[in-house]
């Protein structure tokens, strides 16, 4: 029995962004299942043996190689026998650069198909021809290259050409919504999201997985979701906001539908889609309107949302100060002196009447 360091924090160790965060995740060879239950270690894999170390719960996987039998990204058959060894395992991964491991007993590194040559040339590549088998390496190599963007990675031609293959044979449209939105909502935590979407539209799996939003016409080939690099402190749900702020709103909602999205990301994206238009001006609009727009979006008992809401908008170079101001106003009404026996309506006409007055001051 002999464990190695594998995957991720091999690869993040080597480009220097490790740290104490880093999931370490390990390879067991040699060893059966029983073996690693008579240690101690917990068994948690469902679909093939992945255990808990009993001490650190760092995640220990035998060793296996897989084998295509159906389509889908389901469509394998395992073998994690204890005659598998690391370099077979290895070969089932989908990058070279996350097909290394460390050896923890002289801390040296296998890498049997070059991940340290791509790591250093900043190429995102199959390590075999297998890579066409599993269509979510399609989201992966995306999200990859979102996150490495700014190291400059790149994709492959021939890793580009098999996922082409991927989408012309129909195997991305066998894709999971929930793993959609998992590959989704960690591309959009990185600095650099607009890779992500560039690769997909590149390949082809933009329009099949995202195919009922609309994309902006180019001409070039230039990444038309670099908008997306430029949301300093935003976060996840905020950047999904700002990319379907585009879309029709029904269209935005069976997205929401379709791929099962948290609910703060749906409510949102929504509020963000359905009241662009109207918060592009203030001073044409009537007292009701206003009111039905800070009522709509929940904007003082939701005051972070609306927040969220105000800085999407005035990054699109939408003015909120005026409506900032006035929410303001109304949020400083003395409950008490209203009429208590009637104070929904009475709460209503007093939030009227400020607005009329802030309205009729900015004309």
């Amino acid at each position: 029995m002999k464990f190695y360091l594998v995957g991720g924090y091999v690869r993040d160790s080597l480009l220097g962004v490790a740290d104490e965060s880093t999931e370490k995740d390990y390879v067991v060879t040699g060893a059966t299942e029983q073996e690693m239950l008579d240690k101690n270690f917990v068994k948690v894999g469902k679909d093939f043996p992945v255990f808990l170390h009993p001490d650190t719960k760092a995640e220990y996987a035998l060793a296996r190689f897989e084998k295509k039998v159906g389509s889908g990204y389901k469509g394998f058959e395992f073998d994690a026998s204890n005659s598998i060894t690391l370099e077979e395992d290895l070969y089932r991964r989908d990058l070279t650069i996350n097909a290394m491991a460390i050896d923890p007993d002289d801390d040296s590194i296998i890498d049997p198909f070059n991940g340290q040559d791509d790591l250093n040339n900043g190429l995102l590549r199959h390590v075999s021809e297998a890579f066409k088998e599993d269509p979510v390496r399609v989201l992966r190599v995306a999200r990859f290259a979102a996150r490495f963007k700014k190291y400059g990675f790149k994709v492959s031609h021939k890793t580009n050409q098999f996922m082409r293959e991927m989408v012309s044979n129909d195997e991305v449209s066998s894709l999971t919504p929930e793993r959609v939105f998992v590959e989704l909502e960690k591309s959009l935590s990185y600095e650099t999201p607009s890779a992500f979407f560039k690769v997909l539209l590149g390949c082809g799996a933009y329009h099949v997985i995202f195919s009922d939003l609309q994309v902006p016409d180019k001409e070039n080939h230039e990444n038309i979701f670099t908008y997306l690099d430029h949301l300093e402190n935003f976060e996840p749900e905020e950047k999904f906001a700002f990319w379907l702020s585009n879309q029709d709103t029904k269209d935005v909602e069976r997205f929401c539908v379709q791929y099962k999205t948290p609910k703060a990301y749906s409510d949102l994206a929504l509020l963000t889609s359905k009241w662009r238009t109207f918060v592009q001006s203030i001073v044409d609009k009537s007292d009701e309107e206003v009111l039905e727009f800070f009522s709509r979006t929940d904007a003082i008992r939701r005051s972070e949302r609306f927040h969220s809401l105000v800085k999407i908008y005035s990054k699109m170079d939408i003015d909120m100060k005026l409506f900032e101001s006035l929410l303001e106003q109304i949020k400083q009404i003395d409950i008490k002196s209203l009429n208590q026996e009637d104070i929904a309506n009475s709460l209503r006409l007093k939030k009227l009447e400020i607005i009329q007055s802030f309205l009729n001051s900015t004309k």
